[in-house]
């Protein structure tokens, strides 16, 4: 399984998860792959680094882990609730000082703010004993 950097004929870059570099060549040739923001099917490649594998977790390990990371950051920023689009926005424009801050958005506010060129990562809400 390789993991590979693309743009459409739009511009916009996501990543693809395929067998072999040929069976991506393949998939694309007869329009199997689209952009998953606008649905273009112009889709190419983009310079991709090597992935290096550093440590194998095991199955059970791997929740809890990735639990207490998320808890980690929940308790290190500031819960804006249901104004998160809005907060997000006045980060990235300067309008605030910066600061780590998490809340609610719809599946569309999400996109909209990534589309905008803003970073959000939706994770899941630790129970309320997790954070402050």
């Amino acid at each position: 399984m390789i993991v590979l950097n693309l743009t459409c004929g739009n511009s916009h870059q996501f990543e693809g998860w395929f067998a072999s570099a040929d069976e991506f060549a393949r998939q694309s040739a007869t329009s199997l792959v689209s952009c998953p923001y606008c649905s273009d099917a112009s889709i190419t490649r983009l310079p991709s680094g090597p992935h290096v594998k550093r440590t194998v977790a095991t199955a059970e390990a791997r929740p809890e882990q990735i639990f207490a990371a998320v808890a980690e950051l929940a308790k290190n920023s500031e819960n804006v609730g249901a104004q998160f689009p809005e907060e997000a926005r006045k980060i990235h424009y300067e309008e605030v000082p910066p600061r780590s801050i998490r809340g609610i958005a719809t599946a569309t506010e999400v996109k909209a703010l990534i589309e905008e060129g803003i970073a959000v990562l939706p994770l899941p809400i630790p129970s309320k004993d997790e954070v402050h």
